[in-house]
């Protein structure tokens, strides 16, 4: 390609308030675009390194035995609507109409889609199991885009979803789509950590995230210095320490307490550690119902592991009058003790517990009223809980679940994840079945994976640049070789550099050729600095017969003749391979 005939140069303006460097460089190299936010043009550079991800990705899950195919962009309500997901997904459905009234909505995920196209099919536990694929256009009207292609509305994913008949045949396939994944990262140059993470709107039990570690990742978790334990901050477990369970149980007792809201105040009062103190959280879900969060007061509540044990799809606080004119209590001093003696009528309240109340005994908090507290509160005699589960927030330095290492934090940008489905797309969708060995009907137990695509150049850009530009991997790079021709006005030396740029074409290499003979060298070289390509080539006056050959990633360059040159292309891009 010569440089002066390629659409979408490079620039030096940019938006100040722009800090991410993969947006930065991929608008002023000129690989994008925005269109409207979130939404973005892959110009030719940008378009060749995404076609580039794309065929590892399709050689790898090939090589896995999934088969590629597409769906329809535009998925019909009713499907979304059939799993209730139109009300459950995270990010606001846009739905559309055409002129004969159906209503649509451009899929943010394919579930429904795929389980539809399967259940139309009359399958038998013979066809079993089977992984189909595609690299398809979503979208999500995220309330916030930012980071250029990190957090977008519109943008290709690579989504496969797995048919099994039962959950021994799933966890083969999960393992594959793991090590295909791992494989598929590798090739592009990025070295991923796998994170246990929440399945969220997509359903299921459990998944994990292919995380690249970088500082201005989304994605939040915790790790052991070892790396054999990594989760999504929204799941981390770790180590409850036992408090004072030598200690026997006093008697229940209420007490004057002038003080303030918080768990400090109440410190200060009874001069009692943080952790003796109960934390005592109402939340409302979207049904209206009343949900107390209780937790021993050193330790978080992590909403979305009080939505997955109470069911709950979204969780709000209780406003002050909702605790005193509904659940007749008193906000600052809400306790679990009789709190449902005094329930508005019509109201449901479910107490949920954290396992670390039992580890301490009489604990000190709230009891219902201004200014009176509850001493020498000890689970299951004083109050019970509707629901015991693991409802705290993980936090760097807390005991890992080994019960030896200490967790780290960490951020990362996610580029891929794997989700076990099990039947919650079957169960919910009727006809989602398939014969048994017996004629029986049965439901398929199903996963999927996915990669974002963009975000997957953009993490490689994030991991592969310096202060001049990016650096990209040989496999992904738009071209191997940016050629740079100089004095092209001397017709000795333009004639040189032509013959070196068809000479490498004729081997069939991709080279980037800048022809212009009205910039300055210091300009080409910045722009292929900016641009990233493997091999730089210069042909020049002052160069004669030779080129000057250098690597993007290294200082020193190298006088070559043609024949020399040719062999060290030839020799890397054989690499790729």
């Amino acid at each position: 390609m010569l440089y002066s005939n390629l659409f979408g140069k490079t620039t030096k303006t940019i938006s100040q308030d722009e800090k991410i460097v993969s947006a930065k460089l991929l608008y002023q190299a000129g690989f994008v675009r925005e269109s409207t936010s979130g939404r973005y043009y892959f110009l030719p550079l940008g378009m060749k390194v995404q076609q580039k991800i794309m065929a590892i990705v399709k050689q790898e899950m090939d090589r896995a035995g999934a088969q590629e195919m597409v769906t329809p962009i535009f998925h019909p309500l009713d499907l979304w609507e059939e799993t209730n997901r139109n009300k459950e997904a995270k990010f606001e459905l846009t739905i559309l109409k055409d002129r004969r009234g159906k209503e649509f909505v451009p899929g943010g995920t394919a579930e429904e889609m795929f389980v539809d196209l399967v259940r139309k099919f009359q399958l038998s536990y013979r066809d079993l199991p089977f992984n189909v694929y595609q690299f398809s256009n979503k979208f999500r009207d995220e309330l916030r885009a930012r980071g250029g292609l990190l957090r977008v509305r519109e943008f290709i994913m690579k989504d496969a979803y797995s048919f099994h008949a039962d959950e021994e045949d799933f966890k083969k396939e999960y393992k594959n789509m793991w090590e295909t994944y791992t494989r598929i990262f590798n090739n592009l140059g990025l070295e991923t950590i796998v994170v246990e993470s929440d399945n969220g709107y997509i359903g299921g039990d459990y998944c994990h995230e292919f995380v690249v570690e970088s500082p201005i990742g989304e994605s939040v978790f915790l790790t052991t210095p070892d790396g054999s334990y990594a989760a999504h901050e929204d799941v981390a477990r770790f180590t409850k320490d036992k408090k004072n369970l030598d200690e026997e149980m006093k008697p229940l007792e209420t007490v004057e307490a002038k003080r303030g809201n918080t768990m400090e105040d109440g410190v200060k009062l009874h001069k009692l550690p943080l952790w003796q103190q109960i934390k005592d959280v109402m939340y409302v879900d979207e049904r209206g119902r009343f949900i107390l969060a209780v937790i021993r007061g050193d330790y978080d509540v992590n909403e979305a592991k009080l939505k997955h044990a109470t069911g709950a799809l979204e969780l709000r606080h209780a406003k002050d009058e909702e605790i005193r004119n509904i659940l007749h209590s008193e906000p600052g001093f809400i306790s679990p003790v009789g709190i449902k003696d005094n329930l508005g009528k019509n109201s449901e309240l479910a107490i949920v517990g954290d396992d670390s109340l039992r580890t301490i005994r009489n604990a000190y908090g709230g009891a219902n009223k201004k200014h009176l507290d509850s001493m020498n509160m000890n689970i299951d005699r004083d109050y019970t809980l509707d629901i015991e589960a693991d409802i705290a927030m993980a936090r760097e330095g807390y005991t890992a679940p080994d019960g030896k290492q200490k967790l780290v934090m960490k951020r990362g940008i996610e580029v891929g994840n794997i989700f076990q489905l099990g039947y919650h797309y079957s169960n919910k969708m009727q006809g989602a079945t398939f014969a048994g060995s017996q004629g029986e009907e049965l439901k398929y137990y199903m996963g999927c994976y996915g990669i974002g695509i963009g975000r997957t150049m953009a993490a490689i850009v994030e991991v592969h640049h310096d202060d001049r530009g990016m650096c990209w991997p040989k496999q992904v790079a738009p071209y191997l070789v940016h050629l740079i021709g100089l004095d092209l006005t001397n017709e000795e030396v333009k004639k040189h550099a032509f013959t070196m740029y068809e000479k490498l074409q004729k081997e069939g290499l991709e080279v980037l050729f800048d022809n212009r003979d009205d910039v300055s060298a210091g300009v080409k070289f910045a722009d292929a600095d900016l641009i990233g390509c493997p091999i730089r080539l210069v042909v020049s006056k002052r160069n004669g017969d030779n080129i000057e050959y250098k690597k993007r990633t290294e200082k020193e360059s190298k006088q070559m003749d043609i024949d020399e040159v040719v062999k060290g292309c030839m020799d890397m891009s054989e690499q790729i391979e």
